[in-house]
C-alpha cells in the first residue's frame, strides 16, 4: 500500500491543473501536490495516477513518490475561494498526494535535451498506459536537479472509463506524433526490449494493489476491488508484449508553435513550423 500521511495545512491551489490540485503540508513534514477525490475527473483519475505512476517507478522512470493523504475538510476553512472550499468539502477522507519538487521547472524542449534511449522509454511507457496528456501542448514533465521527472497520469488508462471493453485496449494504436519527446528520436524498439519483459501480471498487480479499495467501484465483469485490479494487471501485461508495434511517430500537427531542434519530416530539412 501507499505510505500514509495526513494533510495538516492547505497552502494554495495549483490552477494549472483542470482538477484543481492543491499544495498541502502533511503530518510527516512533507509537502505534497494533493489530487482530490471530489474533483470533476472523479476517482478513476486517481486510480490511473496510482497504477501508471507506480508502474513507471518500478520500471525505473522518475515519478515523484505517491502517498495516501488523509484530508479533513476543515483545513480549507481559511481558503477564500469558494470553489476550493467546496472541493475540500467533497474530498474528506483518503486522497492522493504527490511529493512536491521544490524549484523544479516545466519541461521546455528548446532548453533541455533528452537522449534517444530515455525518450524511447518514456514514449514506450506512455504508449503502454495510453497517455493522451504528454504532448507538446502539455508535456506534464518537470526538470529537477538536472533530471526529467514525469507527473500527472490521471489521463492515462483511458480504456477504464469503458471497462466492459477493456480487452480491446491490448492492441490499441498509439499516435506519438505530438508527444513532447518525439523530436528527440525516441528509440522505442530498444525500450520495448528492455522494459516489456518486466511488465508481468505480477508487477502490474503489485502496482494496482496500491489503489485503495474505496476508489475501485464494481465494474462490468469485475464485481469487487480485487477483480478490478486483476483486469488492470491482465490488460497492461498483455499490451506490453506488442505495444511497440502499434506506436506511430510521424510529423507533428501543423499548429505546433515551436519545436526542439532536429525534428525531420522526411524532406531532409527541418519542419517549417517553428524551425530555427
Amino acid at each position: 500500500m501507499l505510505p500514509e500521511t495526513t494533510a495538516t495545512r492547505y497552502v494554495t491551489p495549483l490552477r494549472e491543473g483542470g482538477s484543481l490540485p492543491g499544495l498541502v503540508e502533511a503530518g510527516d513534514l512533507g509537502t505534497y501536490v494533493a489530487k482530490f477525490t471530489g474533483a470533476g475527473q472523479g476517482r478513476k483519475a486517481l486510480v490511473a495516477e496510482v497504477v501508471a505512476g507506480q508502474l513507471a517507478r518500478r520500471l525505473g522512470l522518475r515519478v515523484p513518490e505517491l502517498v495516501s493523504l488523509e484530508v479533513d475538510p476543515v483545513i480549507g476553512l481559511a481558503e477564500p475561494d469558494e470553489e476550493v472550499q467546496e472541493l475540500l468539502k467533497e474530498s474528506g477522507g483518503r486522497n492522493l498526494g504527490m511529493d512536491y519538487l521544490p524549484g523544479s521547472l516545466g519541461f521546455d524542449p528548446l532548453a533541455y535535451t533528452v537522449g534517444p534511449e530515455e525518450a524511447g522509454r518514456i514514449v514506450w511507457f506512455d504508449a503502454l498506459v495510453d497517455n493522451v496528456d504528454r504532448s507538446w501542448r502539455n508535456p506534464n514533465m518537470l526538470v529537477w536537479h538536472g533530471d526529467l521527472w514525469l507527473i500527472d497520469h490521471g489521463a492515462t488508462l483511458v480504456w477504464h472509463h469503458s471497462f466492459g471493453s477493456a480487452g480491446r485496449a491490448v492492441a490499441k494504436p498509439y499516435d506519438a506524433s505530438d508527444h513532447a519527446l518525439a523530436p528527440f528520436g525516441p528509440d522505442i524498439a530498444a525500450a520495448a526490449g528492455a522494459l516489456a519483459p518486466r511488465v508481468t501480471e505480477e508487477l502490474v498487480a503489485a502496482c494496482a494493489a496500491d489503489v485503495p479499495d474505496e476508489w475501485l467501484a464494481p465494474e462490468q465483469g469485475a464485481p469487487d476491488a480485487d477483480a478490478v485490479r486483476a483486469v488492470y494487471a491482465q490488460v497492461l501485461s498483455e499490451r506490453a508484449r506488442t505495444v511497440h508495434e502499434h506506436v506511430t511517430v510521424g510529423e507533428p500537427t501543423r499548429d505546433r508553435p515551436s519545436q526542439a531542434p532536429g525534428w525531420l519530416t522526411g524532406r531532409d530539412e527541418p519542419s517549417g513550423c517553428g524551425a530555427r
